[in-house]
Protein backbone atom coordinates (compact mmCIF):
# COMPACT_ATOMS: atom_id res chain seq x y z
CA UNK A 1 0.00 0.00 0.00
CA UNK A 2 1.19 3.45 -0.66
CA UNK A 3 0.07 7.32 0.00
CA UNK A 4 -3.17 8.05 0.71
CA UNK A 5 -4.38 4.46 0.91
CA UNK A 6 -2.15 3.28 3.34
CA UNK A 7 -3.19 6.82 5.43
CA UNK A 8 -6.45 5.96 5.31
CA UNK A 9 -5.64 2.06 6.13
CA UNK A 10 -4.00 3.29 9.21
CA UNK A 11 -6.37 5.71 10.57
CA UNK A 12 -8.98 3.00 10.10
CA UNK A 13 -7.34 0.80 11.78
CA UNK A 14 -6.89 3.07 14.43
CA UNK A 15 -10.22 3.89 14.91
CA UNK A 16 -11.18 0.24 15.03
CA UNK A 17 -8.56 0.20 17.80
CA UNK A 18 -9.81 2.42 20.06
CA UNK A 19 -13.17 1.12 19.62
CA UNK A 20 -12.27 -1.94 20.92
CA UNK A 21 -10.48 -0.23 23.84
CA UNK A 22 -13.13 0.59 24.66
CA UNK A 23 -15.76 -1.63 24.46
CA UNK A 24 -12.86 -3.57 26.53
CA UNK A 25 -13.14 -1.34 29.40
CA UNK A 26 -16.96 -0.74 28.85
CA UNK A 27 -17.25 -4.83 29.82
CA UNK A 28 -14.52 -4.64 32.51
CA UNK A 29 -15.96 -2.02 34.62
CA UNK A 30 -19.39 -3.43 34.17
CA UNK A 31 -18.12 -6.77 35.36
CA UNK A 32 -16.58 -5.45 38.83
CA UNK A 33 -19.76 -4.96 40.11
CA UNK A 34 -21.93 -7.69 38.42
CA UNK A 35 -24.08 -9.35 40.89
CA UNK A 36 -24.93 -12.31 38.58
CA UNK A 37 -21.46 -13.18 39.17
CA UNK A 38 -21.32 -12.63 42.79
CA UNK A 39 -24.36 -12.75 44.43
CA UNK A 40 -27.22 -14.40 42.48
CA UNK A 41 -25.83 -18.15 42.88
CA UNK A 42 -26.81 -17.15 46.76
CA UNK A 43 -29.78 -16.07 46.13
CA UNK A 44 -30.87 -19.52 44.39
CA UNK A 45 -29.13 -21.08 46.96
CA UNK A 46 -31.38 -19.54 49.56
CA UNK A 47 -28.66 -18.30 51.57
CA UNK A 48 -29.94 -14.79 50.56
CA UNK A 49 -32.86 -13.34 49.96
CA UNK A 50 -33.51 -10.97 46.84
CA UNK A 51 -34.80 -8.38 49.24
CA UNK A 52 -31.30 -8.46 50.98
CA UNK A 53 -29.88 -5.22 52.05
CA UNK A 54 -26.59 -6.05 50.57
CA UNK A 55 -28.04 -7.73 47.68
CA UNK A 56 -29.83 -4.25 46.48
CA UNK A 57 -26.69 -2.06 47.73
CA UNK A 58 -24.65 -3.96 44.84
CA UNK A 59 -27.63 -4.26 42.29
CA UNK A 60 -28.34 -0.37 42.44
CA UNK A 61 -23.99 0.23 42.46
CA UNK A 62 -24.28 -1.98 39.17
CA UNK A 63 -27.08 -0.63 37.44
CA UNK A 64 -25.53 3.05 38.08
CA UNK A 65 -22.89 1.95 36.75
CA UNK A 66 -23.78 0.40 33.48
CA UNK A 67 -25.59 3.07 32.94
CA UNK A 68 -22.81 5.03 33.41
CA UNK A 69 -20.86 3.30 30.83
CA UNK A 70 -23.55 3.53 28.09
CA UNK A 71 -23.71 7.17 28.41
CA UNK A 72 -19.93 7.91 28.48
CA UNK A 73 -20.31 7.52 24.54
CA UNK A 74 -17.81 6.49 22.07
CA UNK A 75 -19.48 3.25 21.12
CA UNK A 76 -20.47 2.09 18.26
CA UNK A 77 -24.26 0.51 17.70
CA UNK A 78 -22.30 -3.08 17.76
CA UNK A 79 -20.59 -2.46 20.59
CA UNK A 80 -23.52 -1.08 22.43
CA UNK A 81 -25.35 -4.72 21.36
CA UNK A 82 -22.25 -6.46 22.72
CA UNK A 83 -23.15 -5.08 26.19
CA UNK A 84 -27.07 -4.77 25.96
CA UNK A 85 -27.87 -5.18 29.54
CA UNK A 86 -31.41 -6.85 28.86
CA UNK A 87 -30.34 -10.09 29.03
CA UNK A 88 -28.78 -9.91 32.67
CA UNK A 89 -31.49 -7.84 33.60
CA UNK A 90 -34.17 -10.75 32.70
CA UNK A 91 -31.95 -12.97 34.90
CA UNK A 92 -32.31 -10.65 37.80
CA UNK A 93 -35.84 -9.95 37.16
CA UNK A 94 -36.51 -14.21 36.95
CA UNK A 95 -34.90 -14.22 40.35
CA UNK A 96 -36.83 -11.25 41.56
CA UNK A 97 -33.81 -9.07 42.57
CA UNK A 98 -35.11 -6.39 40.31
CA UNK A 99 -38.75 -5.68 39.03
CA UNK A 100 -39.19 -4.48 35.53
CA UNK A 101 -41.10 -1.26 36.48
CA UNK A 102 -37.82 -0.10 39.01
CA UNK A 103 -36.84 3.60 38.14
CA UNK A 104 -33.39 2.56 37.74
CA UNK A 105 -34.28 -0.28 35.13
CA UNK A 106 -36.25 1.77 33.06
CA UNK A 107 -33.70 4.39 33.68
CA UNK A 108 -30.79 1.96 32.46
CA UNK A 109 -33.14 0.66 29.29
CA UNK A 110 -34.11 4.02 27.93
CA UNK A 111 -29.92 5.15 28.48
CA UNK A 112 -29.26 2.15 26.16
CA UNK A 113 -32.19 2.46 23.89
CA UNK A 114 -30.91 6.36 23.41
CA UNK A 115 -27.43 4.99 22.99
CA UNK A 116 -28.44 2.51 20.18
CA UNK A 117 -30.01 5.11 18.75
CA UNK A 118 -27.06 7.82 18.57
CA UNK A 119 -24.24 5.58 17.89
CA UNK A 120 -22.56 5.09 14.20
CA UNK A 121 -22.47 2.02 12.55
Amino acid sequence: MRGPARSRFLLYKLKMDSGDQSLQRAIATISQSDPLTKLLEQVKLGRMKPSDAGLRAVTDSWLGIYKKVIESGGMTRQALHRIDPQPRLAVLIECGVLTGEQQMVTALRQSFERAVADATE
